[in-house]
């Protein structure tokens, strides 16, 4: 199985199923002499962790981080970065009727046919647990960013028909962890909390959408086509479990704005450069940033194990059959992807400014050749 690696110079490379022994990632291309501990990767795998609240499955997973490699005496030596994270609380006895009869709307069966096998404890590889990872790798990520200034920031912007107004740079901060839903309006908060409610007790789910803003990008990253910063930004957010649409700046709006409408003059600036009066095109033209804030949203559909009684047919048995899929689910999934695509982001951008030489790949302090730095191991007295 391929399709198990992100990134081009700062990469992570992921293993594990929903119900295994552990998930795990290894990540390459962090440079030398980033002060980590498990304490700072911790801290972003509790945003993400579940059974957060009654709006989250009620799996009992701590995620612990433990990291194995890459880590001398509190700081990165440069070398491959290795972190497992147990699974605890996995109980697949629950998943066996759907061994041979596929869960509607799962990846069960297209598993089997590609592989003739797979692992269908709580949909084994295809899980969204797996994102366990990316948020572990952009943990590090983010505090490699955060030396250059460069922040993200996310909020659950709807839910099913229930839209927040647009908020500020300021909210984002301020008010997206306040409440379970994760949306940076506190009003629409309760709002979207009561109509998930009624999902989750009629047995059902719904879907909804995250926003993100990034600042500090430098202008002049990313390349054209095939590399640029959106068709990047793109396969990392549809390779999100259950994501269906990713736009940045106008968006789907576009298609309803004339040229003249959406095309932005430019002016100096105090500093005498050229920036674009505006920001309808999200901080990206050609591909490539221009320096100002990047942003957009990422919409996911309904979480797909739902308690209400489905269809499907056993391969096995030639029966047709009604099911219900009993178990420990989300009855939505953006407020817990909150800190999935901030990592995602994070990793992109991260890996776009060590592709361009504004972070040497090598070590944090730029001083190759260097051998006596203050995060150096000492000989022991």
């Amino acid at each position: 199985m391929n399709g198990n690696r992100f990134g081009r110079l700062f990469q992570m490379t992921t293993f594990g199923e929903s119900h295994g022994e552990a998930m795990g990632v290894t990540v390459s291309g962090c440079p030398a002499g980033l002060a980590l501990s498990e304490e700072d990767v911790q801290a972003e795998l509790d945003r993400r962790k579940p059974g957060q609240s009654h709006i989250t499955t009620s799996r009992g997973e701590p995620d612990a981080v433990s990291i194995k490699s890459g880590v001398q005496d509190g700081y990165t030596t440069g070398t491959p970065i290795g972190m497992v994270i147990e699974n605890k609380d996995a109980r697949s006895g629950k998943y066996e009727p759907f061994i041979t009869a596929p869960r509607p709307s799962h990846g069960d069966f297209t598993y089997s046919a590609k592989f003739g096998t797979r692992n269908w404890g709580g949909g084994g590889r295809s899980s969204a647990r797996e994102t366990v990872n990316w948020v572990a790798a952009g943990a590090i990520a983010k505090k490699i960013l955060a030396t250059e200034g460069v922040e993200v920031r996310a909020h659950v912007n709807q839910i099913g028909d229930v839209e927040a107004p647009e908020v500020s740079w300021e909210e984002l901060g301020e008010h997206t962890e306040e409440n379970e839903v994760r949306c940076a309006h506190p009003e629409t908060a309760e709002r979207m909390r009561d109509l998930i409610d009624e999902y989750q007790e009629a047995g059902d789910s719904i879907g909804g959408s995250v926003y993100f803003e990034t600042r500090g990008v430098p202008r002049g990253l990313g390349a054209p086509r095939f590399d640029g910063v959106p068709s990047r930004l793109g396969q990392a957010f549809m390779s999100i479990p259950a994501t269906t649409a990713f736009e940045f700046g106008l968006g789907r709006e576009a298609r309803g704005v004339a040229g003249i409408d959406r095309n932005e003059d430019w002016e100096f600036d105090e500093d005498g450069d050229p920036v674009p009066v505006g920001n309808d095109h999200g901080g990206l033209q050609g591909g490539i940033t221009t320096g100002e804030p990047i942003y957009g949203e990422i919409t996911w559909h309904a979480p797909t194990s739902i308690p209400k009684e489905q269809t499907t047919v056993d391969w096995e048995t030639g029966e047709e059959k009604q099911v219900q899929v009993i178990g420990r689910h989300d009855p939505v999934l953006p407020p817990r992807a909150v800190p999935v695509v901030e990592s995602m982001v994070a990793c992109t951008i991260l890996d776009f400014m060590l592709l361009g030489g504004r972070i040497n790949p090598d070590r944090l302090d730029g001083q190759p050749g260097e051998y006596d730095t203050d995060y150096h191991p000492s000989q022991p007295e």
